[in-house]
C-alpha cells in the first residue's frame, strides 16, 4: 500500500500533466503567440505575449514584466487576477510572457533523480537569462523590472532561481512548490545560499495548503530556513490556506502575492487641501488629508518622504513658509508619485472697493465653440453667448457638451478678512485667477472628481476673479467652492450668489 507522501507526490506529478492535456489551455489565449530557437535548449520555445490593455504601439511607456511557468495552463487565469488587481489601482500595468513547456520535469528541477528526465534547472535558467528576456526586453516595452510565477515543480524552480540567479528577477511567486523534491533539496540549498547581498530588495512570496500538506510540500521546513536564514533586506512572506486543492490554491494565492509584491502602490497622487498657497509670516494654517493612512509619509522639510518619515495625518498645523511632501511608500514606492504643496508668506493682495457697474446674483459668462486639448487665448475669441452664471446657469445646459469653452468673469466679495480656501474641479481643463495671480491651474484633458485648491489671505473688500474652462469630450463639469475663515465646521461651500458679482 502506498504512503499517503508518496500519493500525495504522485498526485503533484500527474496533475499539471492533466493540465497541460486540456485543450482550451492552449488555445484562444489572450495576448500574442511568439516563439525563440533556444541555442542553451537545442529547441524551439513558445511563448505567449499580453500587453497591458492601455499600451500604445509606439508609445515610450515601459512596463514590469511578469514571466508564468506553465504558461500555457496559467495564463487565462493569471491574467484575470492581474486586471482585476490592476482595475482596483492595486499594481501598475503589466506585461505577462507565458512559457510554454516541452520538458517540464528537466526544466523546472535543478537535481537528475534516479532514471527521471529531471536535473536541468540550471540550463532552463540560462536560457531565461541569456536568451528569453534579453528578447523581451529587446522585443517588447519592458522597463527591466521582473517577476517570476511557478506552481508545484514550477515553484521549485521559483526558488531556484532566487538562490541562484538573483539579479534576474525582482520578485518571485511560488505556488504550492514542491520542496520534498530529491529529499528536500532545496530548503538545503536555501540554507546554504540564502546571503543578504544576493537577495537584498527582492520580494518572496511562497503559498502552501494549511495542515498535511504544508508539511508534505516541504513548505513548513522552507519557512524554518527563511526565518533562521533570510537576509534582513529580503521581503518575504510564506502563507497557508485553508480548504484548498493543489490546483484551487492558485487563485487566492497569485492574488495575495501580487497584492504582497506591490504593497503601497498607488497609481493616484496623494491628494491633500490646500494643496499650495500664500501665508501670513507667525499666522498657523492647517491641512488636510483623507486617504489611506499607514502607507503614506510625509516631509515639511522639502526631502522625499520615505518610511521612516511620519504617517500622514488626517490634519495638522503649519506655520510659515514650507514645502510639504507627501508619497505612498511601500514595496514598490518607486512607481509612486510624490505630491508636492508649496506655501509661501506673503502679504496679503490689497481689496478694492466695489465697482460701480458690477451687480450680485452671479459672475458674467461667455461661451465659445471650438476643439481644444488645452485653454485657448480668449482674447482672440469671439463669444457665441454672453449671459450671467446665475443660480440657473449650468455648464450642461449649454449648446454644446463637448467642444466647447467658457470664460467666467467678475468680482467676489469677501466680507471676512482671514484666510480662503478656494477648490477647483473641472472635467476637462480650468484655470483659477484672483486678480492678475494665478491660483490654480488645472489645465489640460482630464475627468472630474479630484479637486484642486489653494490657500490664500484675503482683506475685506472685493477682489476680481476669472475662470477658464474648455470641454473637449465626456461629462462636462466646473465646480467653484471654497471655506471662509469665519465658518468653524470648515466645510467647503460653493460661492454664495450674493457675493458673485458680474458687470450689468
Amino acid at each position: 500500500m502506498r504512503k499517503p507522501a508518496a500519493l500525495l507526490r504522485l498526485a503533484v506529478l500527474i496533475i499539471p500533466f492533466l493540465l497541460l492535456l486540456n485543450p482550451a489551455t492552449a488555445q484562444n489565449l489572450p495576448g500574442k503567440r511568439d516563439s525563440l530557437h533556444s541555442g542553451i535548449l537545442k529547441e524551439e520555445r513558445v511563448i505567449q505575449v499580453l500587453l497591458p490593455e492601455n499600451y500604445k504601439p509606439g508609445s515610450a511607456e515601459k512596463y514590469d514584466v511578469l514571466y508564468l511557468l506553465d504558461g500555457d495552463s496559467n495564463l487565462k487565469s493569471i491574467s484575470a487576477i492581474q486586471q482585476f488587481i490592476r482595475a482596483e489601482s492595486q499594481m501598475p500595468p503589466t506585461i505577462m510572457v507565458a512559457v510554454f513547456n516541452t520538458h517540464r520535469d528537466r526544466d523546472f528541477l535543478p537535481t537528475q533523480v534516479g532514471q527521471s528526465a529531471s536535473g536541468g534547472a540550471a540550463n532552463f535558467l540560462s536560457f531565461f537569462k541569456n536568451e528569453l528576456i534579453p528578447y523581451v526586453n529587446k522585443t517588447y516595452p519592458a522597463n527591466g523590472n521582473n517577476m517570476l510565477f511557478g506552481h508545484s515543480f514550477g515553484g521549485v524552480f521559483a526558488m531556484y532561481a532566487l538562490l541562484a540567479e538573483p539579479q534576474l528577477f525582482n520578485a518571485y511567486l511560488a505556488i504550492d512548490p514542491s520542496f520534498w523534491w530529491d529529499g528536500g533539496y532545496m530548503n538545503k540549498l536555501a540554507a546554504s545560499k540564502l546571503n543578504a547581498a544576493a537577495q537584498s530588495g527582492k520580494s518572496l512570496f511562497i503559498a502552501g495548503r494549511e495542515g498535511e500538506g504544508f508539511k508534505q510540500m516541504g513548505i513548513a521546513d522552507m519557512d524554518a530556513v527563511l526565518k533562521d536564514k533570510a537576509p534582513k533586506d529580503l521581503s518575504w512572506k510564506v502563507a497557508a490556506y485553508a480548504g484548498e486543492s493543489h490546483g484551487s490554491i492558485r487563485l487566492k494565492s497569485v492574488y495575495d502575492g501580487l497584492r504582497f509584491f506591490y504593497e503601497g502602490y498607488s497609481d493616484k497622487p496623494i491628494e491633500f487641501h490646500p494643496m499650495n498657497g500664500k501665508v501670513l509670516k507667525d499666522e498657523p494654517y492647517k491641512i488636510y488629508y483623507i486617504g489611506p493612512s499607514e502607507s503614506v509619509r510625509y516631509t515639511t522639510d522639502g526631502s522625499e518622504p520615505t518610511a521612516a518619515s511620519p504617517k500622514m495625518p488626517r490634519e495638522f498645523i503649519l506655520s510659515n513658509g514650507v514645502q510639504v511632501s507627501a508619497k505612498a511608500v511601500g514595496r514598490n514606492d518607486r512607481y509612486n508619485k510624490t505630491t508636492i504643496g508649496r506655501f509661501q508668506v506673503a502679504k496679503p493682495p490689497a481689496a478694492g472697493a466695489r465697482p460701480d457697474n458690477a451687480q450680485p446674483g452671479g459672475f458674467r459668462y461667455s461661451y465659445y465653440e471650438g476643439e481644444w486639448n488645452e485653454l485657448p487665448d480668449f482674447s482672440k475669441l469671439t463669444p457665441v453667448r454672453t449671459g450671467i452664471a446665475d443660480k440657473d446657469f449650468n455648464v450642461n445646459k449649454l449648446p454644446r457638451q463637448t467642444g466647447f469653452a467658457c470664460l467666467i468673469e467678475g468680482f467676489i466679495e469677501i466680507q471676512d478678512a482671514g484666510y480662503y480656501v478656494f477648490a477647483l474641479d473641472s472635467d476637462d481643463g480650468s484655470k483659477l485667477f484672483l486678480g492678475d495671480q494665478l491660483l490654480i491651474d488645472y489645465d489640460g484633458l482630464h475627468g472630474g472628481g479630484s479637486s484642486r485648491s489653494y490657500l490664500i489671505p484675503l482683506e475685506k473688500g472685493f477682489y476680481p476673479i476669472r475662470i477658464e474652462y474648455f470641454q473637449q469630450g465626456g461629462g462636462a463639469l466646473l465646480n467653484l467652492r471654497y471655506v471662509v475663515p469665519s465658518d468653524k465646521t470648515e466645510s467647503v461651500t460653493p460661492v454664495p450668489f450674493e457675493r458673485q458679482y458680474g458687470s450689468r
